[in-house]
């Protein structure tokens, strides 16, 4: 039995935060309900290219909505609104993530929904929050990584900010309005009140600038990019190049310093009193990363790896070919193969949680609709 098991959500959602949170709830078990209008082809994530998989479909969409049930209804429109709260009668949790302004004028939070489940779970993820006077903006992840400061953190010197590379914020906000669910549910369930629970893409970004926030909050110490990826405060962590590559390497402790220096041959290096004590090394980033390239760049990262690698904190760094062929993805069962109407084996990313030892079980998405005989005694409208 998956830890979530008899946990009904029904989901009004798109793109990427409130997916993927939901995504791992049905990952462990909860039924999750994703709640599309089929008049305006679903979430619009199923139409986004380029690799679909047939009619309002794409490994887009499927990345973000594994495992999850699908009712095509309008929740605008008096029979919409009927069967939305039908299925809301018998589930623990709604999830929405839409603008602020909406959930409210819709009728899906606590409030609206009440008198139908006293018990019920409202989880709200939206840009900036439902109660302040942004509610109505639209935003999206990158948007966040501007504004809050993390691109300013995100890349050389010398270069242009820059995003990370993939939508952690959207991630991050979807994971941390799931927690905030999961305890409301574990109360309601005592209480038989439900609630709202709120999170945004604004706060959880926000909340992402840790130590560096409070060093500026505390000290005004305003943390600044950095070259080679380096820690801000501990020295070495970065990376450098090897002969054929790079590695990134993170000596964040004085023992793995000295590992390190006695690895690649150099175990003078902590006895130079420029490099004695993580300030020294910090004063003098910059003698000692000549120093340290000029060793490392005489073999390739496979050998370094092979002398440093499980002695201390190392890397290759790869592209993300490289990374995804991997023998050791592979191995830990980080890809696995799925049956889909369009694509009879689908490899997908599995679970990253394992339960008793073992990875949740995943399934496609079902097709914009597919349930609404199942759940609702009715095909999806014409």
């Amino acid at each position: 039995m998956r830890p979530l098991e008899g946990m009904r959500v029904v989901a009004v959602e798109q793109y990427g935060a409130g997916p993927y949170g939901t995504m791992f709830l049905a990952d462990l078990g909860a039924e999750v309900i994703k709640i599309e209008n089929a008049e305006t082809g679903g979430d619009p994530a199923r139409h986004v290219g380029p690799h679909m998989l047939g009619a309002a479909d794409s490994q887009y969409f499927q990345a973000w909505n594994l495992s999850k049930r699908s009712v095509a209804l309008d929740i605008k429109s008096p029979d919409g609104r009927r069967q939305f709260q039908a299925l809301v009668q018998g589930a623990d949790a709604v999830v929405n993530n839409l603008r602020g302004n909406l959930p409210g004028k819709l009728g899906i939070d606590y409030a609206g929904l009440q008198a139908v489940n006293p018990a019920v779970v409202c989880l709200h993820i939206s840009a900036y929050g439902r109660d302040n006077e942004r509610a109505s903006w639209p935003g999206y992840d990158y948007l966040m990584q501007a504004e809050v400061g993390l691109m300013s953190l995100t890349g050389e010197p010398d270069g242009p900010p820059s995003r990370v590379g993939a939508s952690m914020i959207d991630t991050m906000t979807g994971m941390t309005g799931v927690i905030g669910l999961l305890s409301a549910v574990l109360r309601a369930r005592q209480t038989g009140i439900g609630c709202d629970v709120d999170t945004c893409l604004f706060d959880v970004a926000m909340h992402q600038l840790s130590y560096s926030a409070m060093w500026y909050l505390n000290e005004g110490d305003a943390s600044r990019r950095l070259a080679r990826s380096s820690h801000l405060s501990l020295v070495p962590v970065q990376t450098f190049p090897t002969a054929d590559g790079w590695i990134f390497v993170m000596c964040m402790t004085e023992k793995f310093w000295q590992l390190f220096c006695e690895g690649i041959g150099r175990p003078d290096l902590p006895e130079d009193p420029r490099f004695a004590g993580f300030t020294a090394r910090r004063e003098n980033q910059a003698a000692l990363t000549a120093v340290l390239d000029a060793v490392l760049r005489q073999a390739p990262t496979a050998h370094w790896l092979k002398i440093l690698g499980g002695l201390l904190p190392v890397a290759p760094v790869k592209d993300l070919a490289e990374a995804l062929d991997s023998d050791f993805v592979r191995a830990k069962g980080m890809v696995q193969s799925i049956p889909h109407p369009a694509k009879s084996a689908m490899k997908v990313l599995a679970n990253p949680l394992k339960i008793d030892g073992v990875r949740p079980t995943q399934s496609a998405c079902a097709p914009l609709g597919a349930d609404n005989a199942a759940l609702l005694g009715r095909q999806v409208p014409a």
